[in-house]
């Protein structure tokens, strides 16, 4: 059992506990929290024997094998270093860092010290994403992709009230580019490789981060066009539209349900059944990888790809982050 200490204790590593209890091949056991009573709150809710205040010292604990971090954006790419510098495997929450030179740094420094590296965006180990891709072949030559995430923030209200969240907060690295927008720009990645080129457009809030905005991705005869919002909702699907038929996605972080219309046939429904906590399948593939110790793992020239992109989409756009500098 790989024994794994966590960072964070609001509801995402809640979700990831609950996620990895499921796999039968990780063991949570410690938790670190600025204060050691809340770490130990948090212990206590989840039956967790260690708990720590201090970074280094759970760093260097020989109580864990692996980390898993899920504070704000901003503080991921030093975390990530301390762990991978005692020799911890590390599975960071998307985005694994502010920016792609970050990327870069952590990529170089788990391969110097031989620990997986590993990306926390779930959507590329869920069942229903190999489905999607397994299935591109039965739509022909591709001519269309179309994106859509949109998902109105629970915090956003309290930015309109003068209040300063970190989901609006550039010292945090963070947006709807970095928070939601990742998700569909991997999956595009996953499924088409590096894009020949891209063109970025996005809203900028007071704060200084993006509330919404657009990537289009030219692949040569088709761009995939991607959407994206923390200050909107939709309800509108995803496609992948080909010569020979369309594939349709509900809800693109989970691949929740795909069905593919062909012209002169009936709709059939392709998704199969998934967990409802999906982080089961990420969580899972990181035990993997640790077991077969596989330090360059196809996930990270997915994360070079996509964090270069969203660097640069930025730059486009007009949003710096501290850790830019």
């Amino acid at each position: 059992m790989l024994r794994v200490a966590t960072v964070g204790t609001n509801w995402i590593t809640d979700s990831f506990l609950e996620a990895a209890q499921q796999t039968g091949k990780i063991n949570p056991v410690a938790v670190y929290s600025r204060t050691m009573e809340s770490a130990e709150n948090f212990a206590r809710k989840h039956h967790i024997k260690h708990c720590f205040d201090d970074l280094d010292a759970m760093a260097n604990s020989d109580e864990i094998d692996a980390v898993y971090l899920a504070s704000p954006n901003a503080f991921h790419a030093a975390q990530a270093e301390i762990f991978i510098r005692a020799g911890k495997h590390v599975m960071v929450e998307k985005p694994m860092a502010s920016n792609i030179q970050e990327v870069e740094a952590l990529i170089t420094l788990a391969q110097e010290n031989q620990v997986v590296l590993f990306e926390a965006l779930k959507t590329t180990y869920n069942p229903n994403f190999a489905v999607l891709r397994n299935s591109l072949s039965k739509i022909g030559r591709l001519r269309k992709a179309h994106f859509s995430f949109c998902q109105y923030s629970s915090r956003y209200d309290k930015y309109l009230n003068g209040e300063n969240p970190n989901t609006f907060n550039p010292e945090f690295s963070n947006g709807s580019l970095m928070d939601i927008g990742i998700y569909p720009l991997s999956v595009a990645v996953a499924l088409f490789g590096e894009p020949k080129s891209f063109t970025a457009q996005g809203a900028l809030l007071d704060s200084g981060v993006d509330g919404h905005g657009t990537l289009v991705l030219h692949y040569g005869d088709f761009d995939a066009v991607i959407t994206h919002s923390k200050v909107s909702d939709s309800k509108i699907p995803c496609e992948l539209q080909g010569e020979m038929g369309t594939l349709v996605i509900d809800t693109i972080a989970e691949c929740r349900n795909i069905v593919i219309h062909r012209r002169e046939e009936p709709d059939v429904t392709l998704s199969r059944f998934q967990a409802k906590n999906t982080m089961q399948y990420e969580a899972a593939e990181f035990a993997r990888l640790v077991e077969e110790k596989d330090y360059d793992h196809s996930g990270l020239a997915r994360s070079r790809i996509v964090h270069t992109i969203m660097t640069v989409a930025r730059e486009i756009i007009g949003i710096r982050y501290p850790a830019d500098s």
